[in-house]
């Protein structure tokens, strides 16, 4: 979309008039091209406005992050979605009339082109495990700086996932993106726990599922962590996604590792 789109939107912020300061007069539609590609159109949807003008506050300091739009609900989101056709969009999940992460399940079916970025208060692993679900491409928190959220749109934009925590995008930390191989191979059964923590299980329900004690995963996950030198279950999932254990794919379903006979009921579901 051509500036002068967005401009009907929204006044112009002063990174956007000073990116356009050195091309006053008539540009050809040459060199306006280069430009227009390299900005990322952004949909903000959240239930309450001083959230979405502290978001146009955070992003106007980048001339490349340009706010086409505001949702306040899921369906308002994917109505705006349709209209504006947004590169990405930034989703509260708790809203009314439609929770956020229904909303990004909806969006990134009818629309796969637009890349869902949720944010949220709640660092939780269930939480991020269902935005994955749905579709999401990360997950982001509200308490986040700055930087560390266009840090995260940046990331996402270019097709990389992002969690909390996340220091660097996965694949450019040396050495950090296969720890295993620094601490040891990682056995059938530790793969299983791992991609079942990953889901969003608790030590139980991973025992009653693979037929083992809640002692003997504990005692899985106390060497998983220690092995890949990750200590939090954000971490192990971010792990996870890294080496292709689980997926972004909302289609995903559990793979059977130990036992190729084994099929897993869904993860548990959110309570938004």
């Amino acid at each position: 979309m051509k500036p002068k789109t967005n401009a009907a939107s929204h006044p112009a912020s002063p990174d956007s008039v000073s990116e356009n300061a050195g091309s006053q007069g008539h540009p050809s539609e040459t060199e306006e091209a280069p430009a227009a590609k390299a900005c990322t159109r952004i949909l903000l949807v959240d239930d309450h406005p001083v959230v979405r003008r502290g978001l146009i506050s955070c992003l106007s300091s980048r001339a490349n992050l340009i706010v086409v739009g505001e949702a306040a609900d899921g369906f308002d989101a994917i109505r705006k979605v349709g209209e504006l056709s947004p590169d990405l969009v930034l989703m509260d999940v708790e809203m009314p009339q439609m929770n956020g992460l229904m909303a990004t399940e909806s969006i990134c079916k009818r629309f796969p082109d637009t890349k869902v970025l949720v944010l949220s208060m709640h660092n939780k692993p269930e939480y991020i495990v269902q935005a994955i679900q749905m579709g999401a491409r990360g997950f982001a928190l509200k308490t986040s700086s700055s930087e560390d959220l266009i840090k995260a749109i940046e990331i996402v934009q270019r097709g990389e996932p992002f969690f909390p925590g996340q220091p660097a995008p996965l694949g450019s930390r040396p050495l950090k993106n296969d720890p295993a191989k620094e601490h040891g191979v990682l056995f059938e059964r530790e793969k299983e726990v791992l991609v079942h923590l990953a889901a969003g299980y608790g030590n139980r329900e991973i025992a009653e599922i693979l037929q083992i004690s809640v002692r003997t995963v504990e005692s899985h996950r106390a060497r998983l962590m220690k092995k890949l030198n990750i200590h939090t279950i954000a971490g192990l999932t971010r792990y996870a996604l890294a080496q292709g254990l689980i997926s972004l794919n909302p289609a995903f379903s559990i793979p059977a590792v130990a036992d190729e006979g084994l099929r897993f009921p869904p993860p548990p579901g959110l309570r938004v």
